[in-house]
């Protein structure tokens, strides 16, 4: 059973104030948009939380069950947040961060929103930068931070270097394409498709494309768009296929509105690593937004099990 944080603070205004209406107004929500959400609550608990009485509504005893469990994780939640934002406080400064595309996209900017949100005394200088070109520019003293896809740790001499997630890029395709349900597709199977792609600089286009020539083959694409998003709407808008890791298409893929192709070519499978120069672990705020970003739960759960090519 899941359970939204927002459902359990409004469960408990309504037990506050014994009233949908004020509860909800307590939680700045309209009646209507409450009891939306008290009847999925107990859709998810799968018993009554009140009984509407003249007196008000009272509790269940499976909504006593909740409410003292709601106080406690509450509270829980409440001192974490004062303990991390005691902690963030101490962090000052700016940080120079590269990564390719299939980190930024697909693990990056969520970590950066929460990291950002909660540390205002900080920027971030984020660019895209290709995998090639990152580690030279760390080793140079032009960034801080690199996020890099690549198979092996030998060419990152000289830098620490953290495996960050696994990632796997994947053709995807509308729903009606010819290549659906296919076990797997290789890239000159991809090829004799019409294709949409990322921007030209993009470091996604710019491995692809050295992947086709070193086949053989020219990467023609029908057209290439600014990012990661334009690309999956052409997609689902049934213009084309497309490569694009795996964590970016994840939220369409699952609600079935593109579906997706596993690759079958040994370059699909992205190991990215977090670079940083040697002496970095003694710079306290590039170490702890390093740490941040090994951190987050999806990169860790990313980094502890591949995605199933299938999903």
């Amino acid at each position: 059973m899941r359970y939204e944080l927002k459902d359990l603070r409004l469960f408990k205004a309504i037990v506050d104030a014994q009233n949908l209406s004020a509860g909800a107004s307590a939680m700045y929500m309209t009646a209507s948009s409450a009891s939306y959400r008290l009847k999925n609550l107990e859709y998810a608990v799968g018993s009554a939380l009140f009984d509407r009485t003249p007196k008000g509504m009272m509790l269940t005893p499976a909504g006593e069950v909740l409410l003292r469990h709601t106080r406690r994780l509450l509270v829980d939640v409440e001192v974490m947040h004062n303990e991390l934002c005691d902690y963030s406080r101490n962090l000052k400064g700016s940080i120079r961060l590269l990564a390719n595309s299939s980190a930024l996209n697909g693990f990056i900017i969520p970590s950066l929103a929460r990291f950002l949100v909660a540390n205002t005394s900080i920027n971030v200088d984020l660019r895209e930068k290709d995998s090639l070109s990152i580690p030279t520019m760390i080793q140079a003293g032009d960034a801080d931070i690199g996020v890099v896809a690549g198979p092996a740790r030998s060419r990152f001499e000289g830098l620490l270097s953290d495996l960050y997630a696994i990632d796997r890029l994947v053709c995807v395709v509308p729903n009606d394409h010819p290549v659906v349900g296919h076990a797997s597709i290789s890239l000159r199977e991809m090829l004799q498709h019409d294709v949409v792609s990322v921007d030209r600089k993009s470091s996604n286009f710019v491995f692809l494309d050295a992947q086709a020539k070193r086949d053989g083959h020219a990467f023609n694409a029908r057209v290439h768009v600014q990012d990661f998003s334009s690309v999956l709407y052409l997609v689902e808008a049934r213009v084309g296929l497309a490569i694009v890791p795996q964590s970016v298409a994840h939220n369409r893929i699952m609600a079935g509105r593109i579906q997706s192709v596993p690759i079958a070519e040994p370059w699909a499978v992205r190991h990215l690593h977090l670079l940083m120069q040697g002496d970095a672990q003694h710079k306290g705020q590039i170490h702890e937004f390093a740490q941040i970003l090994l951190n987050d739960p999806a990169v860790v759960a990313a980094r502890a099990l591949e995605m199933d090519p299938a999903i």
